[in-house]
C-alpha cells in the first residue's frame, strides 16, 4: 500500500547485484571445495538457485550477505522442472556442469514474462564446444564425454546468459574459445573476474569479443559482488520522480552512465562521488527520448521506471523498447492510474499529465512492479500494488529502505 508521498530525502544503501551473483553461485559449481561470496542479496532468486545446487548436491549457507557453497560432491547433473520453472537463471547451471563432468540435464526455463528470451543462443555456444544436444520433451541434454573444446561462437544477439553459460563452459574446456558479438554488461566483467580469480583466462570481457584459454583446473575463491546497477538506478528514478534529495552508496557510477545521462536530461541535478551518487529532482520533470539497448546503452530493466517518472512530465516523450518484446505490459496499470501513453509498435508516446490518481494495480514483473511504487509515490491518494512477489524477486526490503526515505509505503498481507 501506497500514499503520495513527500520528496525522498536521505542516504540508501544499495545491495549486492543479482543479475551477477546469480551467475557467480551457479560457477561454483566447476569446482571441488568451499567457495565464498561476499555482498550476497538476500533475494528469492538467489534462495531458488542455492535450492537447485542443494539439490544436485552442494552444501550451501547463506550468513548475512555472505554465501558459502560446497560444490565437492556433486550427485545430480540433471536440474528437475520444480525447480528450473521458478527462474530463468537456473539455466545457468548447464554452462558448469557440462563443463566440469561433461554432461548435464535441464529442464527448460521459467522467469517473468517480458518475452520469449529464447536458449538457442546458449545451445548454439555449447554445439561449438563439441557437445551433443537433445531437446525434447520439456528438458535439453547435453553431452561431452570427450570433454568440450575450444571453438569460436558468434552470437546472433549479444544474449547475457549466454555470454555466461558459454564462458563458464569453456573455462575448463581444451583449447581457445572466441565468443563473438558477446554481452558487454558490467556482470558479465565480474563473472569474468570471478573466474580468472579462480584460475581461469578470460581476456576481453566487458567488449564484444570475449577470448577464453582453457585450463585444467580450477580453486574455491572468496569473492565480493558488484552492486546492483539496477536498485541504484530504482532510487536514482524515485528520488526524481518525487522531487527528493537522495544520496544513494554502494554504486559503480561507470556502471551507470545512461541513467546519469537521461536523469540530467529530464532536469536533474546529479553529483557523483567515488562510491555513491546523489540525485536532486527537478521541480518540474522534463519529456525526454529513452531507447533501450544491450549494454553500454539505456537498460531495458529501467525503461518501465522511467516512463513512470515521464507520466507526469512537462511535454512529451518517446520511449522505445528493442531488447524485450513484453516490457509494455505496465502500460494499462499506468492507464489505470490516469497516464497519457500510446503504444505503437516498439514505441511508447508518453504525454505528461498534471497527476497521477492512486488505484489498485498489478505487477505483472518484477521492474513493472518497481515502476508502479514509483507511480504510487507519486499519485494523488492511496495506490495499491498487487503481485509484490516479483519485486521482492529483485529488492531487498524495497519497503524498508523507501520507508526510511520518507515514502508512505507499508505492506498489507492478503
Amino acid at each position: 500500500m501506497i500514499k503520495e508521498s513527500p520528496p525522498l530525502e536521505g542516504t540508501v544503501r544499495v545491495s549486492g547485484s543479482k543479475n551477477a551473483v546469480l551467475p557467480i553461485v551457479a560457477a561454483t559449481l566447476l569446482v571441488e571445495g568451499t567457495s565464498v561470496i561476499h555482498g550476497v542479496p538476500n533475494l528469492k532468486d538467489v534462495q531458488v538457485i542455492s535450492e537447485l545446487l542443494r539439490y544436485l548436491g552442494a552444501k550451501v549457507s547463506l550468513q548475512g550477505e555472505t554465501l558459502t557453497v560446497d560444490a565437492t560432491e556433486i550427485r545430480e547433473l540433471e536440474a528437475p522442472d520444480h525447480l528450473v520453472n521458478k527462474m530463468r537463471a537456473s539455466f545457468l547451471v548447464m554452462g558448469s556442469l557440462l563443463s566440469r563432468f561433461h554432461k548435464a540435464k535441464i529442464s527448460l526455463p521459467g522467469g517473468c514474462a517480458i518475452g520469449s528470451r529464447p536458449i538457442d543462443l546458449h545451445l548454439k555456444g555449447f554445439t561449438a564446444l563439441g557437445a551433443e544436444i537433445d531437446n525434447k520433451h520439456g528438458y535439453v541434454a547435453a553431452n561431452a564425454m570427450d570433454g568440450l573444446i575450444g571453438g569460436k561462437v558468434y552470437l546472433d544477439f549479444p544474449s547475457v546468459g549466454a555470454t555466461e553459460n558459454i564462458l563458464m563452459a569453456a573455462s575448463l574446456a581444451k583449447g581457445v574459445t572466441i565468443i563473438e558479438n558477446a554481452a558487454e554488461e558490467p556482470e558479465i566483467v565480474d563473472l569474468a573476474n570471478y573466474l580468472n580469480n579462480m584460475g581461469a583466462k578470460v581476456r576481453g570481457a566487458g567488449t564484444n569479443t570475449i577470448r577464453i584459454t582453457g585450463v585444467d583446473k580450477l580453486k574455491p575463491i572468496e569473492y565480493t559482488v558488484i552492486p546492483d546497477r539496477i536498485e541504484a538506478g530504482t532510487y536514482m528514478v524515485a528520488a526524481a520522480a518525487t522531487k527528493g534529495n537522495v544520496l544513494i552508496e554502494n554504486v559503480i557510477t561507470d556502471h551507470i552512465k545512461p541513467v546519469i545521462a537521461k536523469l540530467t536530461e529530464i532536469g536533474c541535478q546529479v553529483e557523483e562521488y567515488d562510491n555513491s551518487v546523489r540525485v536532486i529532482g527537478p521541480k518540474v520533470i522534463k519529456g525526454t527520448t529513452i531507447k533501450t539497448m544491450p549494454h553500454p546503452g539505456f537498460p531495458t530493466d529501467l525503461q518501465s521506471l522511467f516512463m513512470a517518472a515521464l507520466c507526469i512530465a512537462d511535454g512529451k516523450s518517446t520511449v522505445t523498447e528493442t531488447v524485450f518484446e513484453n516490457r509494455f505490459m505496465n502500460v494499462p496499470e499506468l492507464l489505470r492510474m490516469g497516464a497519457d501513453i500510446e503504444i505503437n509498435g516498439k514505441t511508447a508516446m508518453v504525454q505528461g499529465v498534471d497527476t497521477l490518481t492512486g488505484s489498485e494495480v498489478v505487477a505483472t514483473d518484477l521492474r513493472a512492479g518497481a515502476a508502479l511504487i514509483i507511480s504510487g509515490l507519486m499519485a494523488k491518494g492511496e495506490t495499491k500494488v498487487r503481485n509484490i512477489y516479483h519485486v521482492d524477486r529483485g529488492y531487498v526490503d524495497i519497503v524498508g529502505k523507501l520507508s526510511n526515505l520518507g515514502a508512505k509505503i507499508y505492506r498489507v498481507e492478503e
